[in-house]
């Protein structure tokens, strides 16, 4: 289903980054980063552009080609991955700066295993529908099983430091949509 919808002509999301990534990461200094379900690759784009070194990750084959065929354009380097995020395990020596998650939605913990990937003083970014959108917001997955709420998330990121865990209202056409957000560090050693 996603890559017929990365196939079409149309991106399906901005061209840019989230506004909520956006604001959290835009004023941090470039490092290694890992854009976990990256999809068309905005967010990993933007990131090379501002000098991350980024890692894209993706199950979508045309999702990442897509990706890579802008980045390309752009002159920007991009390490693009076709992998299950479920499954997928960096190398060894991974130590990431940043792994972000943005709108991905799996009833697998993920955001578990993507703690041990984090640097010292490296910083986990998840944005994504909340579990209460379903009651009182408007879009996004209507499975609960797949989305989260602040407590949630708390849990999952338990052992890092947590700097922001809230939920933020983003205005859509359709109305209001309820996100989470999440940005919690590894304590540096």
């Amino acid at each position: 289903m996603w890559d017929a919808r990365y196939s079409s002509g149309e991106y399906v999301w901005s061209e840019g980054p989230n506004a909520e990534v956006e604001r959290i990461v835009a004023t941090w200094p470039p490092g290694r980063a890992l854009d976990l379900g990256a999809g068309e690759g905005r967010h990993a784009i933007w990131l090379a552009s501002l000098g991350w070194q980024v890692t894209a990750v993706d199950f979508s084959r045309a999702g990442i080609e897509r990706g890579r065929g802008r980045a390309e354009e752009e002159g920007l380097d991009v390490d693009w991955r076709v992998a299950d995020a479920t499954v997928w395990q960096p190398g060894e020596d991974a130590a990431y700066d940043l792994v972000l998650v943005s709108y991905l939605h799996l009833p697998d913990d993920v955001l578990s295993r993507a703690k041990a990937w984090l640097a010292p003083d490296g910083a986990l970014v998840v944005v994504g529908h909340a579990l209460r959108n379903l009651t009182d917001g408007v879009g996004g997955p209507q499975n609960p099983a797949i989305l989260s709420s602040q407590e949630q998330l708390r849990e999952r990121a338990a052992g890092l430091a947590i700097e922001r865990c809230e939920e933020v209202v983003r205005p859509t056409d359709d109305g209001d949509a309820i996100d989470v957000v999440l940005v919690a560090r590894r304590p540096a050693v």
